[in-house]
């Protein structure tokens, strides 16, 4: 936990006893409410917000891209609501169909919110190996799709070239055979080696639980039969597969992406991977309790020396902290 900036509200800086900064209560904004019984008490609290994860592509298709990573620490004021929803993960892409190609891209994972904070779902993986479908853009990109005679680009992520970083980008796909991996929290997708599905980025890890876990991999490459499909990145992300077997999907609650599908013939099957459904976790003094009273949140709390730590795994709905 963190302690308060001398009793402001907001970042720390300097200002005058006079001077009003957004955000910051002066030294007489505070004098003035604390004498009129008008000053909020509030409670610094971590958190962990992870987007749902991307589905994989369909065919011979990249994997999914992780969902966005968000940690950190804000206030949080007793009695006063905040919104947490948990991001679904993003659909694995369809089998071919002369009809319907750029179905069989994987769909973007969910965003996830708490309070201020939101964590973009993740890109899913390009598809049809004819067409070489790009990867989606999301809080980690979505991986290449294998391109005949040429190449596709992997999904741009949410990289730290942005405020705040949330992921990397997915790899390209290459040729008929290769498709790129999907791009994780902690590192890019693979790109694809032109004979056969690229590895998944690996994830990040936070001990905000109090166990070191990693979150938020990205999903493997697909591929055709007689080639080799890209592995899932450390954090829930799923492997590819080969021919017409259907993808791994992301694990739950963890934002990793789908696996990218192999090549399932004119069926309108799904082939790629689900994305991994997202998190919110939140830390904060044991002497506090969070409650959902609307309803719509499922959530459990443990308790880990002197604080608690409330995980949000499904639902939308508002919380407080009392």
């Amino acid at each position: 936990m963190i302690g308060f900036n001398g009793g402001l509200i907001g970042a720390a800086r300097e200002t005058s006893f006079n001077q009003s900064v957004p955000g910051v209560w002066t030294p007489r904004e505070q004098l003035k409410a604390k004498r009129a019984s008008s000053w909020p008490s509030s409670d610094i609290v971590e958190y962990l917000v992870i987007g749902g994860g991307g589905g994989g592509g369909g065919v011979v298709g990249g994997g999914g891209g992780a969902g966005g990573f968000r940690e950190g620490t804000r206030s949080f004021i007793p009695t006063t609501s905040y919104t947490v929803t948990i991001g679904s993960g993003g659909a694995g892409g369809i089998g071919y169909t002369a009809a319907a190609k750029p179905a069989s891209n994987g769909s973007n994972g969910g965003d996830s919110v708490f309070a201020t904070i939101t964590a973009t779902g993740g890109g899913g993986g390009g598809g049809d190996y004819l067409g070489g479908a790009s990867g989606a853009a999301g809080g980690s990109g979505g991986g290449g799709g294998a391109q005949s005679g040429g190449s596709s680009s992997g999904g741009a992520g949410n990289t730290p070239s942005t405020d705040p970083s949330q992921g990397n980008n997915g790899g390209n796909g290459s040729g008929i055979n290769g498709s790129g991996g999907g791009g994780g929290a902690g590192a890019v997708g693979a790109n694809a080696p032109a004979s056969g599905g690229a590895n998944g980025g690996d994830g990040k890890s936070s001990s905000i639980t109090g166990t070191s876990i990693t979150y938020a991999g990205g999903g493997g490459g697909g591929a055709r039969t007689g080639a080799s499909a890209g592995s899932g990145g450390a954090g829930g992300g799923g492997a590819g597969s080969v021919g017409t077997v259907v993808a791994t999907s992301g694990a739950v609650n963890t934002g990793g992406g789908g696996g990218g599908g192999g090549y399932s013939g004119t069926s309108s099957a799904k082939i790629g991977g689900d994305g991994g459904s997202g998190i919110v976790v939140v830390r904060y003094l044991a002497t506090f309790s969070i409650t959902n009273p609307g309803g719509g949140l499922t959530y459990t709390t443990a308790t880990d020396g002197a604080y608690k730590v409330t995980s949000f795994t499904s639902g939308t709905g508002s919380i407080q902290l009392s």
